[in-house]
């Protein structure tokens, strides 16, 4: 089982190359436009992109997971049979809507409220999602083949010049809000073109008639559930703009984005985890490992959401870039919601380990249930909670949702696919972090109580053994890694210093 695991770790990591390098240099945006922008500029681009999240759901139609499920048990067709009809669909249809958004772009800027300062926004809206549509098939290739090394590059390649091509419209050319989007066509469209030798060594033209409906039986029934997932990720910023307008907007945008610390763990966990749990669903020991994974993934986040809520608030407040925080002072109002954001994520990550239940009996056809209900109570906490308390109530809508959807799921896997979760020692995960949370937000922001949070984040895996959450392979493993970190230490240290 550990050797598994340690498979799935290292494929974790080098996606997680790829994302926390990505993440982090699309994350350099987030102070760039606090700088470069004003809230009600920031404020447009999110509520652009909300809509654009929308739309990739629709562009996909449930044909990355169709094809990463018939990959894996290559039912119909050959592995090119099988790259092919999913790929060539998806750019069919992709062209043809892009063609509509183009066509029709002003009266779309007027139907969505769009200035028309910024109705050029929107055919750029459309390329970027034909050309990430375009790369779905091509990438989830990847992710099948266990190339994440190539997948990480091109990953990685495409954000870097997205955050090139921003810098240079926002600080030299002066582009503005446009220049976001412009960035964005010519960054997403790269990317497409360095796929081309995967898309071209997997191409065929000799389609076999079933296998496009069953990918539609498969995929289909989670387009209603992507569309209610997107909706609690994004919905809030045109309830919010409709609400408070597009400066409330940039406010809530740029403190929800320093949740991206915990959302590329989630993320990088799931781009492994999902052809991980394919491939192993057959395996003798299948469940007991699934819930073994379950336990490391809750300790790893709970560990990071420990650490960011502990001192994120004042590291933003540092001046670290060129005499500069992390975001502009006009956006620290915002930044109580940071914590609650991080723990959303934490339970989208906990939703993401329980969908493998799901894709394994091909059940699907559930899922909409669970991500339309979370998607009401997000509509009806953001209806309720903006009003009296503004950004904390999306925050909170945001959290409720997450928390929503794992419950839910995981009471339908455990019909249809049990698994023995180790209840007992998530319960006590639960409980270290939020004795270590709770005192960390008691002790303040002041150079003592910065010290007493230093104390607290070691205070976590203390906790920990005190309840004896650690098994002994566990323990046995820490204290081989401690013990190599420990001669490596040695063998570069002077003699006189006792690690």
């Amino acid at each position: 089982m550990l050797d598994k695991i340690k498979r799935l770790g290292t494929e974790t990591a080098i996606y997680g190359i790829s994302t926390i390098l990505g993440r982090f240099l699309t994350f350099i945006l987030t102070p760039l436009y606090t700088y470069a922008l004003s809230a009600a500029d920031l404020g447009i681009v999110a509520y652009v992109y909300a809509y654009i999240a929308f739309l990739n759901v629709l562009y996909g139609y449930g044909m990355e997971g169709a094809f990463m499920k018939y990959r894996a048990t290559q039912e119909i067709g050959d592995r090119k049979q099988v790259f092919s009809v999913p790929f060539l669909a998806v750019l069919a249809t992709s062209t043809l809507l892009t063609l509509l958004i183009v066509g029709f772009a002003s009266p779309l800027a007027e139907l969505l409220d769009v200035p028309g300062i910024y109705e050029r926004v929107i055919p750029c809206a459309g390329l970027i999602l034909f050309f990430d549509a375009a790369t779905l098939i091509p990438f989830a290739t990847l992710r099948m083949e266990s190339k994440a090394k190539l997948f990480a590059a091109v990953k990685t390649a495409g954000i870097i010049l997205n955050v090139g091509l921003n810098i240079l419209s926002l600080f030299v050319l002066n582009l503005g809000v446009e220049g976001i989007f412009f960035s964005g066509v010519i960054s997403s469209a790269a990317s497409l073109f360095m796929l081309l030798p995967v898309i071209l060594k997997n191409l065929t033209f000799s389609l076999p008639p079933p296998l496009l409906p069953a990918l539609l039986r498969f995929g289909l029934p989670s387009v209603p559930s992507g569309i209610a997932g997107m909706m609690i990720q994004v919905i809030n910023r045109p309830m919010m703009k409709a609400i408070s307008g597009a400066a409330a907007v940039g406010l809530f945008q740029a403190n929800y984005r320093l949740g991206i610390f915990m959302m590329l763990l989630v993320s990088m966990f799931d781009f492994a985890w999902r052809p991980f749990f394919l491939t192993h669903a057959d395996d003798p020991d299948a469940r007991p490992l699934f819930a073994r994974v379950m336990t490391y993934v809750v300790l790893i986040l709970s560990g990071v959401l420990v650490v960011l809520t502990l001192f994120l608030g004042d590291a933003v407040k540092w001046h670290i870039f060129f005499g500069k925080s992390l975001i502009a002072p006009k956006f620290w109002v915002g930044l109580e919601i940071v914590p609650v954001i991080l723990l959303a994520y934490l339970f989208l990550g906990i939703y993401n380990n329980l969908i493998a239940g799901i894709y394994i009996t091909k059940r699907t056809a559930l899922l909409p249930g669970v991500t339309f209900t979370a998607a009401a109570v997000n509509v009806a906490a953001n209806f309720l909670l903006i009003p009296p308390w503004g950004l904390m109530g999306a925050a909170v809508a945001t959290l409720l949702s997450y928390l929503v959807m794992a419950v839910m799921l995981y009471i339908i896997v455990r019909r249809i696919y049990p698994v023995p979760y180790e209840w007992g020692r998530l319960a006590k995960i639960a409980f270290a972090a939020t004795v270590v949370i709770v005192a960390g937000l008691l002790a303040g922001s002041t150079p003592g109580g910065l010290v007493l949070k230093g104390a607290l984040m070691l205070l976590f895996p203390l906790l920990l053994y005190a309840v004896k959450f650690y098994v002994p392979g566990e323990l046995k493993l820490l204290a081989g890694m401690a013990g190599s970190i420990g001669v490596s230490r040695a063998r570069n240290a002077p003699p006189s210093v006792h690690e």
